[in-house]
């Protein structure tokens, strides 16, 4: 990626480009508040979609309010991600607290909470956060016909660096297609963030709004207990700077030297970020990891340009294919010289079939790939490299691509502290279908779909260190578990994770 410009002068409102409209109210009402819908960006500080809503409630003189929607079920989530999601959120309402603007959570379908909420307190304005994922997307069109006419509804990408529809208005093909586009966009949008203003007219409402969030994150993690939470990675938008930019162990800080060289060596993982959960969550801005990157690039030019290429580029390809292809976790979604290859194989022999129960409980041939499965089971984070491996093997011992890539969908979302995420799905897609890559060698099972192997992975790194690092790993966590007395908190290793 190319160096990047100094910050401009801190605007006072968000950019035209940020905003979607995606209903113009009819004769809004004079006094009606301004209502900011959160969900992928979960985050006081550094949050465009917020910096809009307050800025157009303060012009309007009206007040303004937070809008959160917990979903019954979305997409599997469970204990792992709703708990770390959940502590989060409570951590952000005390810090809202302190700026005069209320908080709701709600619970249900947002088709129906949304709407009812803006008719009840007759909003004027709807402010949203950005997701291209099809589910948010619907969801956001049903509201748009809920709500009364005279409603107005903006949605602002305050996820991406550069807005994902300016960054490109079509599908692209890699990497290697957007770059240059983003790159060209980056001196207007990579830029500070003005200071969040006070509301100008508090919110009059005199509901009681307490929250019981000790039994709301009881609930969700007894009945998602299947997954357990995990406890290296703490929640909320403090420890995501800490992870950032902390004294004691923060990326930049003290480990962005070994990023570009051993970011891809599983046995040294911590040369990773480890900010993947909290970007995932919206718990920090990749806006603001890419402004204090930049200020470590004079030391550090490799790794930080290395650093921005995944924070940025390859994100924001990850969007782009979810906003622009609608069938970005199917076998549909892949372009046509991967469908044909990998239909013309779909029936050759496999040297090993396995089911899903099989894979879920890592019981194959393979160590290598056990140990990845049990990485990401009772971690909740698989190593960047491994995941690759993970799914690529995942093709290869099922009875077909479509059954590989739904499984391999299936449990990186319930797993991964960061999955149900477009990273997540492009990552499958990428391994499985092709998706950004190009085609190779042809060979069974396979066909043009780039390969790895057993024999390659020794290659690159200490395959035996890595197998027995997970397995010193799993019976810790296993080990504090057995010890801990019920309903207690365990905890798990720290500092060793990505």
């Amino acid at each position: 990626m190319a160096s990047l410009p100094s910050a401009s002068t801190k605007p006072t409102s968000v950019q035209l480009g940020r905003i979607h409209v995606l209903k113009e109210g009819s004769h809004p009402p004079q006094n009606g508040p301004v209502v900011y819908w959160m969900f992928r960006d979960q985050r006081l500080n550094d949050n465009w979609a917020l910096i809009h809503a307050v800025d157009q409630a303060n012009k309007a003189n009206v007040p303004v309010a937070i809008a959160f929607n917990l979903f019954d079920q979305f997409l599997g989530a469970k204990a792992r991600q709703l708990g770390f999601m959940l502590k989060g959120l409570r951590q952000l309402q005390k810090s809202i607290e302190h700026t005069q603007i209320p908080f709701f959570l709600f619970q249900g379908t947002a088709e129906e909470t949304i709407p009812k909420f803006l008719g009840e307190c007759k909003a004027s304005l709807l402010v949203t956060d950005f997701s291209p994922l099809r589910q948010i997307r619907k969801c956001k069109d049903e509201i748009c016909k809920r709500v009364s006419d005279s409603v107005t509804i903006h949605e602002v990408d305050a996820h991406n660096v550069v807005p994902v529809w300016l960054a490109s208005d079509k599908l692209e093909y890699s990497a290697k297609t957007i770059r240059g586009k983003i790159n060209k966009l980056i001196p207007e949008y990579l830029i500070d963030f003005p200071t969040l203003q006070p509301p100008n007219k508090k919110w009059d409402d005199a509901t009681d709004r307490f929250l019981d969030w000790d039994g709301l994150i009881a609930y969700v993690l007894r009945n998602g207990a299947e997954v357990p939470e995990i406890e290296w990675c703490e929640p909320g938008e403090t420890a995501a700077m800490e992870v950032l930019m902390g004294n004691k162990d923060g990326f930049l800080t003290k480990r962005l030297k070994s990023y570009s060289m051993d970011r891809n060596n599983p046995l040294k993982p911590r040369a990773l970020s480890c900010l993947s959960p909290y970007l995932h969550f919206g718990q920090i801005s990749a806006q603001r990891c890419a402004l204090e990157a930049r200020s470590f690039r004079k030391h550090n030019a490799q790794a930080v340009d290395t650093f921005l290429e995944e924070l940025i580029v390859r994100r924001e390809l990850a969007d782009n294919f979810c906003y622009y292809q609608p069938n970005y976790d199917a076998m549909q979604g892949a372009w046509e010289w991967a469908r044909k290859t990998l239909m013309d194989h779909a029936s050759d022999k496999r040297e090993h079939t396995y089911t899903m129960e099989q894979l879920e409980k890592a019981q194959t041939a393979d160590p290598l790939w056990n140990a990845s499965q049990l990485e990401m089971v009772h971690y909740g984070k698989m190593h960047g490299f491994m995941r690759m491996y993970w799914a690529k093997k995942i093709l290869e011992w099922t009875k077909g691509p479509k059954e590989a890539l739904e499984i391999c969908i299936y449990l990186n979302d319930k797993y991964e502290i960061d999955g149900r995420d477009p990273n997540g799905y492009v990552g499958c897609m990428w391994s499985i279908c092709g998706v950004h890559d190009q085609g190779w060698r042809e060979r069974p099972v396979f066909g043009k779909i780039r390969y790895m192997n057993y024999a390659g992975c020794k290659r690159k790194f200490n395959v035996d260190g890595y197998i027995a690092y997970v397995k010193r790993l799993v019976g810790e966590i296993k080990k504090r578990k057995a010890e801990s007395p019920v309903g207690q908190k365990t905890k798990q290793p720290r500092n060793e994770q990505h």
